[in-house]
């Protein structure tokens, strides 16, 4: 057993910026964890302040890469309830069409390509053997649906440009939306088999915890209520009432608590709190995979992303076939003194933006409230108290543990491909 040691990982690269984590260890037990993050200290808030509205849903999805279409939709959204301004029926519809898209690709990058080399004990997918060449085709075939979705009804699977206040700017084809259906259907039979895996799989960490997502009639991640594991439910615009910053002094991303306390958003809180609206087909197919929850088990967040991925898909071709998208004149828009909410449900949570508009229409105020910043309490405390039950492991094996809690919680850091490295310093007392 290592009694004592310090745990020290120093600038680690991320698709949002870097994080150190620092632990120490005194005579089995844990004294001090410090998650330290920066991914969203890059003054968005500030940056749009001034901005005109109609420049603001583009320029905010820079954000995020790969969560890009969350954050057009999120800030959109914000903007046309300053502007009080209905999207038609039509528009609703590929906005949900647009987040599948993103969804299925997100998911299957975090699901695929970093959480499976866990499950079969290799640093990455470049060391799978031979009978894993199938499992790796269907990697891409899944995420290619995706990505393929997103283009087809937004214009590209990352920073969109058809979705646009109001409307979208270009319309699906009925051609496209036939070859769209039957490249879903294809990609279908490989999430079956992915949900399988993470079923199988007995990775276990559980802690009872508080779970918020934003509960929809028809599992969409657009409009609906917030609701919590304890039984509060929130209108969207109410979301910041029950939501405390926290101030880390050792790191750039400021936590937040909900009704005080530490939280959690993802799909596994959507799973939890929202299983039930998950499409029919959905539903049928997968009754012994969905007993799982409600869950407290932290890796359980991949299992209900596997799920929430035949969703995507099986709602997406539901949509694709009952519909035939026309062209629509856009709404009238107008600048007006504001404000507007927008609260969404991105890959990894509940995602809020929040913006007030002077009467000329420019930002007098903006408030962003990522997932990623929502569970980094709850995830430093997992970390701290996953570390003594592991610590008679072996190094290497500490370290696989480590990550293994991180991409749990997919954290929109994750995609970097060495998000822990581990020096280790050992120190007797």
């Amino acid at each position: 057993m290592h009694d004592s040691l310090d745990i020290n990982i120093e600038q680690i690269s991320k698709t949002e910026g870097h994080a150190d984590l620092e632990v120490k260890v005194r005579a089995g037990k844990v004294q001090d964890v410090k998650l330290k993050i920066s991914e969203n200290k890059r003054f968005y808030t500030q940056a749009v302040r001034n901005r005109h509205f109609v420049s603001v849903p583009q320029f905010v999805s820079r954000i995020c890469g790969t969560c890009s279409i969350a954050h057009l939709t999120c800030s959109t959204e914000a903007v046309e309830k300053c502007l009080g301004i209905t999207p038609s029926p039509q528009t609703e519809l590929l906005r949900k069409l647009a987040v599948y898209g993103m969804m299925i690709r997100d998911h299957a990058m975090h699901l695929y390509f970093f959480c499976l080399p866990d499950i079969f004990k290799v640093d990455s997918v470049f060391e799978f053997d031979k009978s894993k060449d199938q499992l790796v085709k269907q990697a891409f075939a899944v995420k290619g649906a995706g990505n393929n979705l997103s283009k087809v009804v937004a214009g590209r699977a990352i920073h969109a440009t058809y979705e646009r206040i109001g409307s979208f700017s270009h319309i699906p084809s009925k051609e496209d939306c036939k070859v769209m259906i039957k490249e879903l259907k294809s990609a279908r039979d490989h999430v079956l088999d992915l949900i399988k895996i993470f079923y199988d799989c007995d990775f276990a960490f559980n802690r009872k915890t508080t779970f918020v997502a934003l509960v929809t009639k028809d599992y969409s991640f657009l409009e609906g209520e917030i609701r919590s594991s304890d039984g509060t439910v929130i209108k969207e615009e109410d979301y910041w009432d029950h939501l405390s910053r926290v101030v880390i002094p050792y790191s750039q991303a400021t936590g937040f608590k909900f009704k005080g306390d530490e939280f959690m958003v993802g799909a596994l809180a959507r799973m939890n709190l929202n299983k039930d609206s998950l499409h029919r087909n959905t539903r049928k197919d997968i009754p012994k995979y969905l007993s799982v929850f409600p869950s407290y088990n932290i890796y359980h967040n991949n299992l209900a992303q596997a799920i929430e991925i035949l969703h995507c898909i099986d709602h997406s071709i539901q949509m694709l076939e009952e519909n035939e998208f026309k062209e629509e004149s856009p709404p009238a828009v107008r600048s007006r003194k504001g404000r507007g909410i927008g609260v969404i449900e991105a890959p990894r949570g509940t995602l809020y933006h929040m913006l007030e508009l002077d009467g000329d229409g420019k930002v007098k105020y903006a408030n962003f409230v990522i997932p990623t910043a929502q569970n980094q309490i709850k995830m430093e405390k997992d970390i701290a108290l996953v570390i003594p039950q592991i610590l008679d492991m072996p190094k290497h094996d500490i370290h696989h543990e480590l990550e293994k809690v991180v991409r749990a919680y997919d954290p929109c850091l994750s995609c970097a491909s060495h998000f822990l490295r581990i020096k280790w310093n050992r120190s007797f007392v």
